[in-house]
């Protein structure tokens, strides 16, 4: 695996190394000892799964303390552009965003770490999206931000976006109160 560092602490592209033959592909998602030689060490404690329809969005989402949640996001199945946005106030990268586009086709992860809020968006017909939590979701600690908010000006790289009731009344950054920060 090969670690790639982005513009946002401890958001890392990580790209496993692909091994292909006449039988089709194999690849390792994830090794502990090598998560460690990049100082990430946590348990995963809760996987998940979503299957969405083309210009889906989902998000932007996060847990405060004592359940934040980091996360190892891949896609088995379509395309997604990713996105992480830091939402530490002390942080000199907060409300910056960090995107790539995860995708069966090129294998590459995403780690997220805590403190930051994670969303994506669907640019294929459908994608199934896998991530490693590791913390359980916690339904009080949930909270959220606006995927259209314009102090954040995330390209979703959609043309008609299908959300959530719940995500379409996710405040803007600037109705937030500082206690739903980190």
């Amino acid at each position: 695996m090969k670690f790639e560092e982005t513009p946002l602490s401890n958001v890392w592209l990580i790209k496993p190394k692909r091994f292909k033959d006449n039988r089709g592909e194999f690849l390792e998602t994830f090794r502990i000892e090598l998560f460690k030689q990049h100082d990430l060490e946590f348990e995963f404690v809760q996987d998940n799964i979503s299957v969405s329809k083309k210009g889906t969005i989902r998000g932007l989402h996060y847990q405060l303390p004592p359940a934040s949640q980091a996360k190892l996001v891949v896609v088995p199945a379509g395309k997604i552009l990713d996105v992480a946005v830091d939402m530490r106030p002390n942080s000199p990268t907060f409300m910056e965003h960090f995107s790539t586009v995860l995708s069966s086709e090129n294998r590459n992860m995403m780690f997220i770490p805590t403190g930051y809020a994670h969303g994506f968006s669907v640019l294929s017909d459908e994608a199934t999206v896998y991530y490693k939590c590791n913390n359980y979701y916690n339904k009080e600690l949930e909270r959220g931000v606006r995927w259209d908010d314009p102090e954040l000006n995330i390209d979703w790289k959609v043309q008609s976006p299908i959300l959530s009731e719940k995500d379409l009344e996710l405040p803007l950054l600037k109705e937030m109160d500082e206690s739903d920060l980190f």
